[in-house]
């Protein structure tokens, strides 16, 4: 899972890297407020992916003596710091800049034409190239996170993309495609702006759209807020609390369970604890040769003439121990090895044995009497 989110957020440094250049570079011969906005997008992308990939290697460290599961949780906290942070910052940077373009409208020169090695080049196919190189290398980088996404929503049998994007546990993977996603939508808004203003004449199209861009900054830096703090609050694994129930259900040893709790560590860590009480009728059957077996066991590790009564006494109370306790844990391993199978992501279970259920077969004489026999 990990592996997927870190190629995708790589393409995206690379490809962002270059088109921060390029833009800027654009923005500064242009003066063009909206090609400048898109050039802070593309840096705030390029910072906020590079806060990505850190999280991505500092999460996946394995458990130590300091942090019990693992590292994971520390890639939503560098997840939240990178979109409250730096997409804060440039919707910020974007406004500030949009505001200043505004109020020195009339005093900013626009070049008519800009000497390039000696060629005279107008301002709109610079900014047309530099649009159209920026549309082609960041919808092949939302096309690598874009089919990623698919794959991982296909895997889990969800068919509606807009509420797997919101319940997805991999919020670094969610990011990455967000940012791809607003940036060709970015690459769109700023090049209706530049394209109206040489339309119309009137450069207030192109301040305009660089409002727009910035502002998209700032609902991403929300949205992927609120999606990071999902995971730092102690949220409940529903799917896991729903296998362990249907789990219980059907199984004859468990008569009821309680206090069920689950908590997301991160996206491959769920720990899960619940309470159970146990079915005597159930837990009882073959009890008998359970504990002769274990009696058994234990007698031939003492000699003959060393078997004293006291012996013999301590043995068997070890052998009803050890067969009870077998019986148990019995239960708990199937359940355990059920749970992972339907939610891989449950790393520990916790099971608590509340006792037994009250004796049902005490009343019914004839019940008694058939399941001592069929022991």
């Amino acid at each position: 899972m990990a592996q997927g989110s870190k190629k995708a957020v790589l393409y995206a440094i690379f490809v962002n890297a270059i088109i921060t250049v390029l833009k800027g570079l654009a923005a500064l011969a242009t003066h063009s407020a909206a090609m400048m906005n898109e050039a802070v997008h593309s840096l705030m992308d390029t910072l906020n992916q590079l806060f990505l990939l850190i999280g991505l290697n500092r999460g996946s460290r394995p458990a130590d003596g300091e942090y019990a599961f693992g590292h994971g949780q520390k890639k939503y906290l560098w997840n939240l710091w990178s979109a409250i942070g730096l997409f804060s910052i440039g919707c910020g940077l974007g406004l500030a800049h949009a505001w200043h373009a505004y109020q020195n409208l009339t005093h900013l020169p626009r070049p008519d034409v800009i000497q390039i090695f000696g060629f005279g080049i107008h301002p709109i196919w610079i900014s047309g190239l530099v649009l159209a190189i920026a549309l082609v290398l960041e919808g092949y980088v939302l096309l690598v996170a874009g089919r990623e996404f698919l794959s991982r929503m296909r895997a889990e049998g969800v068919r509606n993309p807009f509420r797997y994007l919101a319940d997805a546990d991999d919020p670094t993977l969610i990011a990455v495609l967000l940012e791809d996603s607003i940036a060709v939508t970015g690459v769109i808004l700023a090049a209706t702006g530049i394209g109206m203003t040489q339309l119309t004449g009137d450069p207030r199209w192109d301040i305009s759209f660089s409002v727009l861009i910035a502002l998209m900054l700032g609902v991403t830096a929300i949205f992927l807020g609120l999606v990071n703090m999902r995971y730092l609050t102690s949220i409940r694994d529903q799917d896991a609390e729903r296998a362990f129930h249907d789990i219980v259900k059907d199984r004859r040893e468990i008569e009821r369970y309680h206090d069920l709790r689950s908590v997301i560590v991160d996206d491959r860590h769920t720990v899960v604890v619940a309470a159970i009480e146990l079915r005597e009728e159930v837990l009882t059957r073959n009890m008998r040769s359970r504990i002769q077996s274990h009696l058994a066991q234990l007698l031939e590790r003492v000699p003959e003439h060393r078997r004293t009564e006291n012996v013999v006494d301590y043995a068997e109370t070890r052998a009803i121990i050890q067969a009870t306790l077998e019986a148990t844990e019995l239960v708990i391993d199937f359940l355990e090895a059920d749970l992972k199978q339907r939610c891989p992501q449950v790393s520990h279970l916790t099971i608590e044995i509340d006792g037994i259920a009250a004796p049902s077969k005490l009343d019914n004489p004839q019940l008694l009497d058939s399941e001592a026999r069929g022991q």
